[in-house]
Protein backbone atom coordinates (compact mmCIF):
# COMPACT_ATOMS: atom_id res chain seq x y z
CA UNK A 1 0.00 0.00 0.00
CA UNK A 2 1.38 3.41 -0.97
CA UNK A 3 2.18 5.64 1.95
CA UNK A 4 0.26 8.90 2.24
CA UNK A 5 2.74 11.73 1.63
CA UNK A 6 1.65 13.52 4.80
CA UNK A 7 2.69 10.48 6.83
CA UNK A 8 6.24 10.79 5.59
CA UNK A 9 8.86 12.12 8.00
CA UNK A 10 10.35 15.52 7.25
CA UNK A 11 13.94 15.68 8.52
CA UNK A 12 14.99 18.81 10.40
CA UNK A 13 18.57 20.01 9.98
CA UNK A 14 19.40 22.87 12.33
CA UNK A 15 22.30 25.16 11.44
CA UNK A 16 21.96 27.71 14.26
CA UNK A 17 25.49 26.92 15.47
CA UNK A 18 27.05 27.47 12.05
CA UNK A 19 24.87 29.65 9.79
CA UNK A 20 23.25 31.28 12.82
CA UNK A 21 26.66 32.15 14.24
CA UNK A 22 27.16 34.40 11.21
CA UNK A 23 24.46 36.76 12.51
CA UNK A 24 25.94 40.22 13.11
CA UNK A 25 26.61 40.65 16.83
CA UNK A 26 26.39 36.94 17.67
CA UNK A 27 29.41 35.03 18.94
CA UNK A 28 28.91 31.66 20.61
CA UNK A 29 31.27 30.29 23.23
CA UNK A 30 31.79 26.53 23.40
CA UNK A 31 29.49 26.48 26.42
CA UNK A 32 26.82 28.40 24.48
CA UNK A 33 27.00 25.91 21.62
CA UNK A 34 26.66 22.94 23.96
CA UNK A 35 23.60 24.52 25.64
CA UNK A 36 21.96 25.05 22.26
CA UNK A 37 22.71 21.43 21.26
CA UNK A 38 20.82 20.23 24.34
CA UNK A 39 17.90 22.56 23.58
CA UNK A 40 17.69 21.32 19.98
CA UNK A 41 17.95 17.68 21.02
CA UNK A 42 15.17 18.31 23.52
CA UNK A 43 13.07 19.79 20.70
CA UNK A 44 13.65 16.67 18.62
CA UNK A 45 15.54 17.92 15.56
CA UNK A 46 17.26 15.23 13.49
CA UNK A 47 20.57 16.94 12.68
CA UNK A 48 22.58 19.66 14.44
CA UNK A 49 25.33 21.26 12.39
CA UNK A 50 28.16 22.09 14.77
CA UNK A 51 30.50 24.10 12.56
CA UNK A 52 33.73 23.72 10.57
CA UNK A 53 36.07 21.27 12.34
CA UNK A 54 39.49 22.80 12.71
CA UNK A 55 38.53 26.23 11.35
CA UNK A 56 39.20 27.76 14.78
CA UNK A 57 40.14 26.57 18.32
CA UNK A 58 36.53 27.03 19.49
CA UNK A 59 35.13 24.56 16.96
CA UNK A 60 37.92 22.07 17.66
CA UNK A 61 36.96 22.13 21.34
CA UNK A 62 33.24 21.93 20.52
CA UNK A 63 33.58 18.69 18.57
CA UNK A 64 35.58 17.21 21.45
CA UNK A 65 33.13 18.30 24.14
CA UNK A 66 29.90 17.47 22.31
CA UNK A 67 30.83 13.77 22.38
CA UNK A 68 30.26 13.80 26.14
CA UNK A 69 26.61 14.84 25.80
CA UNK A 70 24.06 12.05 25.97
CA UNK A 71 21.77 13.06 23.13
CA UNK A 72 18.38 11.39 22.79
CA UNK A 73 17.62 12.11 19.17
CA UNK A 74 19.92 14.47 17.28
CA UNK A 75 22.98 13.64 15.19
CA UNK A 76 25.92 16.04 15.27
CA UNK A 77 27.07 17.17 11.83
CA UNK A 78 30.44 18.53 10.72
CA UNK A 79 30.38 21.09 7.94
CA UNK A 80 32.85 21.70 5.15
CA UNK A 81 33.35 22.23 1.44
CA UNK A 82 34.28 20.00 -1.44
CA UNK A 83 38.01 19.40 -1.92
CA UNK A 84 40.16 22.18 -3.30
CA UNK A 85 40.77 22.20 -7.01
CA UNK A 86 43.50 20.06 -8.57
CA UNK A 87 44.28 17.90 -5.51
CA UNK A 88 43.16 14.50 -4.30
CA UNK A 89 40.53 14.32 -1.54
CA UNK A 90 42.91 12.57 0.85
CA UNK A 91 45.22 15.59 0.50
CA UNK A 92 42.51 18.07 1.44
CA UNK A 93 42.88 19.37 4.99
CA UNK A 94 39.20 20.30 5.31
CA UNK A 95 37.98 16.78 4.48
CA UNK A 96 40.62 15.28 6.76
CA UNK A 97 39.45 17.43 9.68
CA UNK A 98 35.86 16.32 9.12
CA UNK A 99 37.01 12.72 9.56
CA UNK A 100 39.08 13.60 12.64
CA UNK A 101 36.12 15.36 14.28
CA UNK A 102 34.65 11.95 15.03
CA UNK A 103 31.15 12.67 13.71
CA UNK A 104 29.01 10.19 11.82
CA UNK A 105 27.47 12.81 9.52
CA UNK A 106 29.11 15.34 7.22
CA UNK A 107 27.46 18.19 5.34
CA UNK A 108 29.59 19.56 2.52
CA UNK A 109 28.73 22.24 0.00
CA UNK A 110 29.76 22.53 -3.60
CA UNK A 111 29.18 24.89 -6.50
CA UNK A 112 26.33 24.45 -8.97
CA UNK A 113 26.32 27.92 -10.52
CA UNK A 114 28.69 28.40 -13.44
CA UNK A 115 29.33 31.98 -12.31
CA UNK A 116 30.79 30.73 -9.02
CA UNK A 117 32.78 27.94 -10.64
CA UNK A 118 34.44 30.29 -13.09
CA UNK A 119 34.72 33.47 -10.99
CA UNK A 120 34.95 32.30 -7.34
CA UNK A 121 36.72 28.93 -7.72
CA UNK A 122 38.48 29.98 -10.94
CA UNK A 123 38.41 26.45 -12.28
CA UNK A 124 36.78 24.50 -15.09
CA UNK A 125 33.23 23.17 -15.07
CA UNK A 126 34.57 19.63 -15.37
CA UNK A 127 36.98 20.04 -12.43
CA UNK A 128 34.09 21.29 -10.30
CA UNK A 129 32.13 18.13 -11.16
CA UNK A 130 35.17 16.06 -10.13
CA UNK A 131 35.48 18.00 -6.88
CA UNK A 132 31.88 17.18 -5.97
CA UNK A 133 32.20 13.49 -6.84
CA UNK A 134 35.59 12.92 -5.23
CA UNK A 135 34.68 14.64 -1.96
CA UNK A 136 31.39 12.79 -1.41
CA UNK A 137 32.92 9.45 -2.44
CA UNK A 138 35.87 9.97 -0.09
CA UNK A 139 33.62 10.66 2.91
CA UNK A 140 31.28 7.78 2.05
CA UNK A 141 34.24 5.39 1.73
CA UNK A 142 35.23 6.43 5.24
CA UNK A 143 31.83 5.44 6.61
CA UNK A 144 30.10 8.80 6.97
CA UNK A 145 26.54 9.76 6.14
CA UNK A 146 26.87 12.63 3.65
CA UNK A 147 24.47 15.51 3.10
CA UNK A 148 25.38 17.50 0.01
CA UNK A 149 24.38 21.18 -0.08
CA UNK A 150 24.17 22.38 -3.68
CA UNK A 151 25.16 25.99 -3.06
CA UNK A 152 23.44 28.67 -5.17
CA UNK A 153 21.43 25.90 -6.83
CA UNK A 154 18.41 27.98 -7.84
CA UNK A 155 20.53 30.74 -9.36
CA UNK A 156 22.62 28.08 -11.08
CA UNK A 157 19.52 26.34 -12.41
CA UNK A 158 18.15 29.59 -13.85
CA UNK A 159 21.54 30.33 -15.43
CA UNK A 160 22.30 26.85 -16.84
CA UNK A 161 19.73 24.19 -16.02
CA UNK A 162 21.70 21.35 -17.63
CA UNK A 163 24.89 22.01 -15.67
CA UNK A 164 23.09 22.54 -12.35
CA UNK A 165 21.26 19.20 -12.74
CA UNK A 166 24.51 17.52 -13.73
CA UNK A 167 26.02 18.64 -10.42
CA UNK A 168 23.12 17.04 -8.55
CA UNK A 169 23.34 13.83 -10.52
CA UNK A 170 27.07 13.48 -9.87
CA UNK A 171 26.40 13.96 -6.14
CA UNK A 172 23.87 11.12 -6.30
CA UNK A 173 26.34 8.90 -8.18
CA UNK A 174 28.99 9.56 -5.54
CA UNK A 175 26.60 8.28 -2.88
CA UNK A 176 25.14 11.40 -1.22
CA UNK A 177 22.45 10.43 1.29
CA UNK A 178 20.60 13.71 0.81
CA UNK A 179 20.90 16.42 -1.84
CA UNK A 180 19.96 19.87 -0.59
CA UNK A 181 18.89 22.65 -2.95
CA UNK A 182 20.15 25.98 -1.62
CA UNK A 183 18.79 29.44 -2.34
CA UNK A 184 22.03 30.91 -1.01
CA UNK A 185 21.39 34.50 -2.10
CA UNK A 186 17.80 34.29 -0.87
CA UNK A 187 16.42 35.92 -4.00
CA UNK A 188 13.86 33.35 -5.12
CA UNK A 189 10.10 33.66 -4.75
CA UNK A 190 7.89 30.72 -3.71
CA UNK A 191 6.49 29.99 -7.18
CA UNK A 192 10.03 29.75 -8.59
CA UNK A 193 11.11 27.41 -5.81
CA UNK A 194 8.04 25.20 -6.25
CA UNK A 195 8.54 24.95 -10.01
CA UNK A 196 12.26 24.19 -9.83
CA UNK A 197 11.86 21.60 -7.06
CA UNK A 198 9.23 19.85 -9.19
CA UNK A 199 11.63 19.87 -12.14
CA UNK A 200 14.42 18.38 -10.03
CA UNK A 201 12.14 15.67 -8.71
CA UNK A 202 10.96 14.90 -12.25
CA UNK A 203 14.58 14.75 -13.41
CA UNK A 204 15.38 11.99 -10.92
CA UNK A 205 12.02 10.24 -11.27
CA UNK A 206 12.49 10.03 -15.05
CA UNK A 207 15.71 8.12 -14.43
CA UNK A 208 13.88 5.90 -11.90
CA UNK A 209 16.19 7.21 -9.19
CA UNK A 210 14.99 7.54 -5.60
CA UNK A 211 16.83 10.41 -3.93
CA UNK A 212 16.13 12.40 -0.80
CA UNK A 213 15.88 16.13 -1.59
CA UNK A 214 16.31 18.96 0.87
CA UNK A 215 15.88 22.74 0.95
CA UNK A 216 18.16 25.44 2.41
CA UNK A 217 16.59 28.90 2.06
CA UNK A 218 17.99 32.29 2.98
CA UNK A 219 15.65 35.17 3.78
CA UNK A 220 16.91 38.06 1.63
CA UNK A 221 13.51 38.39 -0.07
CA UNK A 222 11.63 37.65 3.17
CA UNK A 223 10.45 34.37 1.66
CA UNK A 224 12.65 31.77 3.38
CA UNK A 225 9.82 30.24 5.43
CA UNK A 226 7.41 30.19 2.46
CA UNK A 227 10.11 28.82 0.15
CA UNK A 228 10.89 26.02 2.60
CA UNK A 229 7.22 25.07 2.95
CA UNK A 230 6.52 25.01 -0.81
CA UNK A 231 9.71 22.99 -1.34
CA UNK A 232 8.34 20.35 1.02
CA UNK A 233 4.97 20.42 -0.70
CA UNK A 234 6.73 19.72 -4.00
CA UNK A 235 8.98 16.88 -2.91
CA UNK A 236 11.68 17.89 -0.42
CA UNK A 237 11.83 15.74 2.71
CA UNK A 238 14.72 17.47 4.47
CA UNK A 239 14.61 21.08 5.69
CA UNK A 240 17.47 23.28 6.88
CA UNK A 241 17.13 26.43 8.96
CA UNK A 242 17.86 28.13 12.27
CA UNK A 243 16.04 28.94 15.49
CA UNK A 244 14.56 32.46 15.24
CA UNK A 245 15.79 32.74 11.64
CA UNK A 246 19.33 33.65 12.69
CA UNK A 247 21.94 33.91 9.95
CA UNK A 248 24.05 36.26 7.88
CA UNK A 249 22.47 39.21 6.06
CA UNK A 250 18.70 38.73 6.49
CA UNK A 251 18.99 35.29 8.06
CA UNK A 252 17.88 31.75 7.25
CA UNK A 253 14.54 29.99 7.21
CA UNK A 254 13.08 30.34 10.70
CA UNK A 255 12.47 26.86 12.09
CA UNK A 256 10.18 28.36 14.75
CA UNK A 257 7.77 29.12 11.89
CA UNK A 258 8.58 26.30 9.46
CA UNK A 259 8.09 23.46 11.94
CA UNK A 260 4.63 24.48 13.24
CA UNK A 261 3.62 25.50 9.71
CA UNK A 262 4.36 22.05 8.32
CA UNK A 263 2.85 20.23 11.29
CA UNK A 264 -0.22 22.29 12.16
CA UNK A 265 -1.19 23.57 8.71
CA UNK A 266 -0.22 20.65 6.49
CA UNK A 267 -0.13 17.65 8.81
CA UNK A 268 3.46 16.54 8.13
CA UNK A 269 5.44 14.61 10.72
CA UNK A 270 8.39 16.79 11.70
CA UNK A 271 9.15 16.63 15.44
CA UNK A 272 7.17 14.78 18.14
CA UNK A 273 3.83 16.56 18.58
CA UNK A 274 4.32 17.02 22.30
CA UNK A 275 7.58 18.87 21.66
CA UNK A 276 5.83 21.72 19.85
CA UNK A 277 4.94 23.11 23.29
CA UNK A 278 8.66 23.66 23.90
CA UNK A 279 9.07 25.94 20.88
CA UNK A 280 8.48 29.31 22.57
CA UNK A 281 10.74 28.50 25.51
CA UNK A 282 13.52 27.31 23.19
CA UNK A 283 13.16 30.43 21.05
CA UNK A 284 13.58 32.65 24.12
CA UNK A 285 16.49 30.56 25.41
CA UNK A 286 18.38 30.96 22.13
CA UNK A 287 17.74 34.71 22.16
CA UNK A 288 19.14 34.82 25.71
CA UNK A 289 22.24 32.82 24.80
CA UNK A 290 22.81 35.08 21.77
CA UNK A 291 22.27 38.17 23.94
CA UNK A 292 19.69 39.41 21.43
CA UNK A 293 16.39 41.16 22.11
CA UNK A 294 13.51 38.77 21.29
CA UNK A 295 11.35 39.72 18.32
CA UNK A 296 7.93 40.29 19.88
CA UNK A 297 6.22 40.17 16.47
CA UNK A 298 7.73 36.85 15.49
CA UNK A 299 4.99 34.44 14.33
CA UNK A 300 4.02 31.57 16.62
CA UNK A 301 6.55 32.26 19.42
CA UNK A 302 6.68 36.07 19.71
CA UNK A 303 5.26 37.87 22.74
CA UNK A 304 2.78 39.68 20.47
CA UNK A 305 1.91 36.69 18.27
CA UNK A 306 -1.39 36.22 20.14
CA UNK A 307 -1.82 39.73 21.54
CA UNK A 308 -5.16 41.49 21.05
CA UNK A 309 -5.80 45.21 21.38
CA UNK A 310 -9.19 46.80 21.74
CA UNK A 311 -12.49 45.75 23.23
CA UNK A 312 -13.99 44.22 20.07
CA UNK A 313 -11.13 41.79 19.49
CA UNK A 314 -10.79 40.99 23.18
CA UNK A 315 -14.46 40.24 23.70
CA UNK A 316 -14.59 38.14 20.55
CA UNK A 317 -11.59 36.04 21.57
CA UNK A 318 -13.05 35.62 25.04
CA UNK A 319 -16.14 34.03 23.46
CA UNK A 320 -14.40 32.06 20.72
CA UNK A 321 -10.60 32.01 20.36
CA UNK A 322 -10.75 31.17 16.65
CA UNK A 323 -12.20 34.59 15.86
CA UNK A 324 -8.76 36.21 15.89
CA UNK A 325 -6.25 33.36 16.39
CA UNK A 326 -5.07 30.96 13.70
CA UNK A 327 -3.93 28.35 16.26
CA UNK A 328 -4.22 27.76 20.00
CA UNK A 329 -1.12 29.54 21.41
CA UNK A 330 -0.61 26.78 23.98
CA UNK A 331 0.21 24.33 21.20
CA UNK A 332 3.54 26.12 20.64
CA UNK A 333 4.05 27.04 24.30
CA UNK A 334 2.90 30.65 23.90
CA UNK A 335 0.06 32.50 25.58
CA UNK A 336 -2.76 34.86 24.71
CA UNK A 337 -2.44 38.51 25.74
CA UNK A 338 -5.02 41.26 25.90
CA UNK A 339 -3.27 44.61 25.46
CA UNK A 340 -4.48 47.20 27.90
CA UNK A 341 -5.03 50.64 26.39
CA UNK A 342 -7.62 53.34 25.99
CA UNK A 343 -9.29 51.04 23.44
CA UNK A 344 -9.89 48.30 26.00
CA UNK A 345 -13.42 47.76 27.20
CA UNK A 346 -14.56 46.10 30.39
CA UNK A 347 -14.73 42.74 28.65
CA UNK A 348 -10.97 42.87 28.23
CA UNK A 349 -10.53 42.87 31.98
CA UNK A 350 -13.20 40.27 32.64
CA UNK A 351 -11.16 37.96 30.47
CA UNK A 352 -8.29 36.15 32.23
CA UNK A 353 -5.42 38.48 31.54
CA UNK A 354 -1.68 37.90 31.83
CA UNK A 355 -2.11 35.30 34.51
CA UNK A 356 -4.24 37.62 36.65
CA UNK A 357 -6.39 34.89 38.11
CA UNK A 358 -9.01 36.87 39.98
CA UNK A 359 -12.77 36.69 40.16
CA UNK A 360 -13.48 40.23 39.06
CA UNK A 361 -16.83 41.78 39.83
CA UNK A 362 -18.26 44.64 37.78
CA UNK A 363 -17.18 46.98 40.58
CA UNK A 364 -13.60 45.66 40.47
CA UNK A 365 -13.45 46.01 36.70
CA UNK A 366 -14.74 49.59 36.88
CA UNK A 367 -12.04 50.50 39.42
CA UNK A 368 -9.28 49.04 37.24
CA UNK A 369 -10.57 50.74 34.09
CA UNK A 370 -10.73 54.06 35.94
CA UNK A 371 -7.16 53.60 37.25
CA UNK A 372 -5.88 52.78 33.77
CA UNK A 373 -7.49 55.85 32.24
CA UNK A 374 -6.10 58.11 34.96
CA UNK A 375 -2.63 56.68 34.43
CA UNK A 376 -2.90 57.02 30.65
CA UNK A 377 -3.84 60.68 31.12
CA UNK A 378 -0.54 61.07 32.99
CA UNK A 379 1.34 59.50 30.07
CA UNK A 380 1.46 55.80 30.97
CA UNK A 381 0.81 53.10 28.37
CA UNK A 382 0.18 49.51 29.38
CA UNK A 383 -0.09 48.15 25.86
CA UNK A 384 3.52 46.96 26.00
CA UNK A 385 3.89 46.88 29.77
CA UNK A 386 1.60 44.09 30.84
CA UNK A 387 3.57 43.38 34.03
CA UNK A 388 3.11 46.93 35.29
CA UNK A 389 -0.58 46.53 34.53
CA UNK A 390 -0.80 43.45 36.76
CA UNK A 391 0.80 45.37 39.62
CA UNK A 392 -1.47 48.39 39.03
CA UNK A 393 -4.58 46.18 39.05
CA UNK A 394 -3.60 44.47 42.31
CA UNK A 395 -2.78 47.78 43.97
CA UNK A 396 -6.07 49.30 42.79
CA UNK A 397 -7.97 46.43 44.45
CA UNK A 398 -5.82 46.64 47.62
CA UNK A 399 -4.55 43.12 46.99
CA UNK A 400 -0.88 43.97 46.65
CA UNK A 401 1.75 43.55 49.35
CA UNK A 402 5.20 44.88 48.56
CA UNK A 403 8.28 42.66 48.88
CA UNK A 404 10.50 45.56 49.95
CA UNK A 405 10.25 49.25 50.81
CA UNK A 406 12.58 51.91 49.44
CA UNK A 407 13.73 54.48 52.00
CA UNK A 408 15.96 56.43 49.65
CA UNK A 409 18.48 56.41 46.83
CA UNK A 410 21.12 58.71 45.37
CA UNK A 411 22.96 58.62 42.07
CA UNK A 412 26.27 60.40 41.45
CA UNK A 413 27.81 60.89 38.01
CA UNK A 414 31.42 62.03 38.12
CA UNK A 415 33.64 62.96 35.19
CA UNK A 416 37.36 62.33 35.67
CA UNK A 417 39.20 64.36 33.00
CA UNK A 418 42.60 62.87 33.76
CA UNK A 419 41.29 59.47 32.62
CA UNK A 420 38.58 60.86 30.30
CA UNK A 421 35.95 58.65 31.94
CA UNK A 422 32.53 58.91 33.56
CA UNK A 423 31.95 57.09 36.84
CA UNK A 424 28.36 56.42 37.94
CA UNK A 425 27.60 55.31 41.49
CA UNK A 426 24.24 54.55 43.11
CA UNK A 427 23.59 54.45 46.85
CA UNK A 428 20.38 52.70 47.89
CA UNK A 429 18.56 52.16 51.17
CA UNK A 430 15.63 49.76 51.48
CA UNK A 431 13.85 47.60 54.02
CA UNK A 432 12.94 43.92 53.63
CA UNK A 433 10.73 42.75 56.46
CA UNK A 434 12.37 44.25 59.55
CA UNK A 435 15.88 44.41 58.06
CA UNK A 436 17.42 47.47 56.48
CA UNK A 437 19.90 47.26 53.62
CA UNK A 438 22.31 50.02 52.63
CA UNK A 439 24.27 49.27 49.45
CA UNK A 440 26.49 51.03 46.94
CA UNK A 441 26.98 49.89 43.33
CA UNK A 442 28.57 51.24 40.17
CA UNK A 443 27.21 50.95 36.63
CA UNK A 444 27.67 52.05 33.04
CA UNK A 445 25.09 54.77 33.65
CA UNK A 446 22.56 55.90 36.30
CA UNK A 447 19.94 53.27 35.41
CA UNK A 448 22.47 50.44 35.28
CA UNK A 449 23.95 51.54 38.62
CA UNK A 450 20.49 51.61 40.25
CA UNK A 451 19.67 48.22 38.77
CA UNK A 452 22.91 46.77 40.16
CA UNK A 453 22.28 48.33 43.58
CA UNK A 454 18.71 47.03 43.76
CA UNK A 455 19.77 43.48 42.93
CA UNK A 456 22.71 43.69 45.34
CA UNK A 457 20.36 44.65 48.17
CA UNK A 458 17.76 41.97 47.43
CA UNK A 459 19.73 38.98 46.18
CA UNK A 460 20.23 37.34 49.60
CA UNK A 461 16.49 37.51 50.26
CA UNK A 462 15.40 36.56 46.76
CA UNK A 463 18.21 34.53 45.07
CA UNK A 464 16.08 33.93 41.96
CA UNK A 465 16.76 37.53 40.93
CA UNK A 466 20.27 36.56 39.81
CA UNK A 467 18.74 34.96 36.69
CA UNK A 468 17.05 38.18 35.56
CA UNK A 469 18.64 40.51 33.04
CA UNK A 470 17.49 43.73 31.41
CA UNK A 471 17.34 43.14 27.65
CA UNK A 472 15.76 46.34 26.33
CA UNK A 473 15.43 49.94 27.49
CA UNK A 474 13.33 52.48 25.59
CA UNK A 475 12.70 56.14 26.31
CA UNK A 476 10.01 58.24 24.66
CA UNK A 477 9.26 61.93 25.19
CA UNK A 478 5.51 62.26 25.76
CA UNK A 479 5.05 66.04 25.45
CA UNK A 480 8.03 67.40 23.49
CA UNK A 481 6.51 70.89 23.41
CA UNK A 482 7.52 71.22 27.08
CA UNK A 483 11.19 71.14 26.10
CA UNK A 484 13.58 70.05 28.84
CA UNK A 485 10.67 69.85 31.31
CA UNK A 486 8.87 67.27 29.17
CA UNK A 487 7.69 63.99 30.59
CA UNK A 488 9.36 60.78 29.46
CA UNK A 489 7.98 57.27 29.32
CA UNK A 490 10.49 54.49 29.99
CA UNK A 491 9.78 50.91 28.93
CA UNK A 492 11.99 48.14 30.23
CA UNK A 493 11.98 44.58 28.99
CA UNK A 494 13.37 41.94 31.34
CA UNK A 495 14.20 38.33 30.68
CA UNK A 496 14.84 35.14 32.61
CA UNK A 497 15.41 31.64 31.31
CA UNK A 498 11.74 30.93 30.71
CA UNK A 499 10.04 34.23 29.84
CA UNK A 500 10.21 37.93 29.09
CA UNK A 501 8.12 40.70 30.64
CA UNK A 502 7.73 44.47 30.23
CA UNK A 503 7.23 47.36 32.63
CA UNK A 504 6.73 51.12 32.39
CA UNK A 505 7.54 54.30 34.30
CA UNK A 506 6.66 57.95 33.64
CA UNK A 507 8.11 61.17 35.03
CA UNK A 508 9.64 64.52 34.09
CA UNK A 509 12.83 62.99 35.52
CA UNK A 510 14.25 60.15 33.42
CA UNK A 511 15.92 58.60 36.47
CA UNK A 512 12.63 58.46 38.36
CA UNK A 513 10.78 57.00 35.37
CA UNK A 514 13.49 54.38 34.90
CA UNK A 515 13.49 53.54 38.60
CA UNK A 516 9.71 53.01 38.58
CA UNK A 517 10.00 50.56 35.65
CA UNK A 518 12.95 48.78 37.31
CA UNK A 519 11.09 48.27 40.59
CA UNK A 520 8.01 46.97 38.76
CA UNK A 521 10.20 44.49 36.86
CA UNK A 522 11.67 43.07 40.07
CA UNK A 523 8.36 43.04 41.94
CA UNK A 524 6.52 41.34 39.09
CA UNK A 525 9.05 38.50 39.03
CA UNK A 526 8.71 38.01 42.79
CA UNK A 527 4.93 38.34 42.58
CA UNK A 528 4.76 35.68 39.89
CA UNK A 529 6.67 33.27 42.07
CA UNK A 530 4.44 33.85 45.09
CA UNK A 531 1.09 34.16 43.31
CA UNK A 532 1.90 31.61 40.58
CA UNK A 533 0.71 34.08 37.96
Amino acid sequence: MKKNKLEEKIEVFDTTLRDGAQTPGVSFSVGDKLKIVELLDNLGVDYIEGGWPGSNPKDIEFFKEVKHLKLKKSKIVAFGSTRRKNIKPQQDQNLDLILKSGVDVACIFGKTWKLHVEKALQTTLEENINMIYDSIKFLKNNGLEVIYDAEHFFDGYKSDKEYALKCLYIAYEAGADCIVLADTNGGCLPEEVASIVRDVKHFFDSKKISVKLGIHAHNDSDCAVANTIVAVQNGCRHIQGTINGLGERCGNANLCSVIPGLMLKLGYKVIPKENLRKLTEISLSVYEICNLIPNDRQPYVGASAFAHKGGIHASAVAREKKTYEHIDPKVVGNERKILISELAGKSSLMFKHHGLRLDLSEEHVSKIVKAIKEKEYQGYSYENAESSFVILALKTLNLYKSFFRITGFRVIVEFRPEKNELITEATLKLVVGDKEEHVVAEGDGPVNALDNALRKALIKYYPELKDIKLVDFKVRVINPQAGTAAKVRVNIESMSKDETWSTVGVSENIIEASWEALVDAIEYRLLKRIKNL
